[in-house]
């Protein structure tokens, strides 16, 4: 499937974050997601294809059912661009740890 969205703006709605913190657990079908959401099937659904687009997740058909579960390598490439700001932030938290720091030995 051709992806068409940009997977951040899929995960800036908070129900499809929702839906991925749900299906990581366990792989579930469209019913058993609009359940635990109390929406409509097609709500769901409607999200459901989106972070599919997105190759978020991936569908499974098992019978006659379909089955969405995370699909583990594209979330580690969203992981992959969010450590480059997770280590700024850690080199200005530690910045400001040393200066405060010196700021409390200077009072002393």
């Amino acid at each position: 499937m051709e992806t068409r969205r940009d997977v951040f703006q899929a995960i800036a709605d908070p129900t499809r974050r929702a839906i991925l913190l749900l299906i990581a657990a366990q792989a579930m079908t469209p019913n058993a997601i609009a359940e635990e959401f109390h929406s409509s099937r097609q709500a769901v659904s409607k999200h459901i294809r989106i972070l599919t687009e997105c190759e978020l997740v991936k569908q499974e058909q098992k019978g006659r059912e379909i089955y969405y579960h995370i699909n583990a390598s594209k979330m580690k490439e969203i992981d992959k661009w969010m450590e480059q700001f997770r280590r700024i932030l850690e080199t200005q938290f530690n910045q400001l740890d040393h200066v405060l720091l010196t700021l409390k030995r200077q009072k002393k």
